[in-house]
């Protein structure tokens, strides 16, 4: 093969970047501008799009700097015996890349990640160098840097003070995964490297005594990824491992990513099709562990064997094991028992709260606010409506299940 170009790096190093889940720029601000313009967004190669919590779609520039690694992670389409087509960019084509595709307006950040090439400080300290040379040329663009979590604490100091975003993969949800399939790789040492992100975005956060913080570090905090399904761990194992990982190391996302055999896969692997929808219902379990004040153990039960069920959201499946519960008069309950109705998100909770301070909410009201009235329907009473012995049906669950394709032969 000849010399790649950079367009055949940018082809090869995109492609590679696409199993990691976390590329997402929640929890930053649009960087100011002088000229007061703002940037649109478009597809090509390497191009990933995200949404920021104000619902801005951005759009990210997603790369790895080179897919060579030493590390022989089983999961992995790029370690070291897997048989793939390897590239590397240098710092200076990776500046000048992101930089032409931010100037043509078809990113707004970075999303940059590696495979180990050298030795964890050789790497960490080249994508360091690629996200400071931005920033010494101007770039005000979002950028999300994937820490190596043996890296030296100076390195990933460094690696905050430029990057928007820091994250640092969990890879699997035990450790005794991470020691079977990635034996290079130390549990421990990866949890070190997240509290020492923690305590030192907490000590650039502090005031001096003349009031002013030493400066910003990774204002949009730090993430991790999971992969789901390449080994035996329940949903409960994985979502419990996340509360934990919330909750000591104060991340602002735990990814969950579907486990793919990937192409030359290892034969330690199972070869499954890839479990997406037990990815979207960790996602969700995620969020009503977050934001709606739902416990683990309400959430999935030793009687489901640990595990979501995959017919119905996780919020439902609660309500429709909790029927006693129900149904909640909109009118009258408080916030925490509607945040427990089905098809109520926060926001339409809120405007509930809000509208009805001047008078009865109806169904309609609800779904002019934007609720998912066919979901909550059978939970609550509204001016105009009350369910009736609707809770007491058997078949209610069925109602809310989609029936399965029949198989073609």
């Amino acid at each position: 093969m000849g010399k790649m170009t950079i367009q055949d790096k940018l082809a090869l190093l995109s492609d590679a970047a696409k199993y990691d889940a976390s590329c997402a720029s929640s929890g930053t601000s649009k960087r100011g501008s002088r000229d007061g313009k703002g940037l649109g967004s478009t597809t090509g190669s390497g191009i990933c799009h995200a949404y920021a919590p104000d619902g801005r779609c951005i759009s990210l520039l997603k790369i790895l700097m080179t897919n060579y690694c030493v590390y022989d992670c089983a999961y992995c389409v790029n370690r070291v015996s897997s048989n793939v087509p390897r590239a590397r960019f240098t710092v200076e084509e990776v500046v000048w890349l992101t930089s032409e595709f931010y100037r043509r307006n078809y990113i707004e950040g970075l999303f940059l990640s590696s495979g180990i090439i050298k030795s964890s400080d050789y790497t960490m300290e080249e994508m360091v160098r690629i996200a400071e040379k931005l920033r010494e040329g101007g770039f005000r663009g979002y950028i999300h840097l994937k820490t190596i979590p043996e890296a030296s604490p100076e390195l990933i100091e460094r690696a905050g003070l430029v990057a928007d975003r820091l994250s640092i993969n969990i890879e699997l949800p035990t450790d005794a995964s991470v020691k079977a399939y990635a034996p290079e790789k130390d549990p421990a040492g990866i949890r070190q490297a997240m509290g020492k992100v923690r305590l030192t975005k907490e000590d650039y956060g502090e005031r001096s005594f003349t009031g002013r913080r030493r400066g910003k570090f990774a204002p949009a905090g730090q993430s991790t990824q999971m992969i789901v399904g390449a080994d035996d761990a329940n949903d409960a194992t994985i979502l419990g491992n996340s509360t934990r990982l919330y909750g000591s190391y104060g991340l602002k996302r735990v990814y969950y990513s579907a486990f793919s055999p990937i192409p030359d896969s290892s034969a330690v692997l199972p070869l499954v099709d890839p479990p997406l929808m037990r990815e979207h219902r960790l996602y969700q379990a995620d969020w009503l562990l977050r934001f709606y004040d739902f416990s683990l153990d309400e959430i999935v039960t030793r009687d489901d064997g640990g595990m979501l069920d995959l017919d119905v959201d996780p919020k439902l499946a609660w309500a429709l094991a909790n029927r006693e519960r129900f149904p909640v008069d909109v009118n009258r309950a408080e916030k925490a028992l509607l945040l427990r109705v089905p098809g109520f998100g926060t926001k339409i909770v809120d405007r509930i709260l809000k509208a009805r301070r001047s008078g009865a909410v109806g169904l309609e009201d609800i779904r002019r606010m934007g609720g998912r009235v066919k979901a909550a329907r059978p939970f609550i009473v509204t001016r105009d409506h009350h369910p009736g012995g609707t809770l007491d049906q058997e078949d209610l669950r069925a109602r809310f299940v989609k029936p399965k394709q029949m198989e073609l032969f």
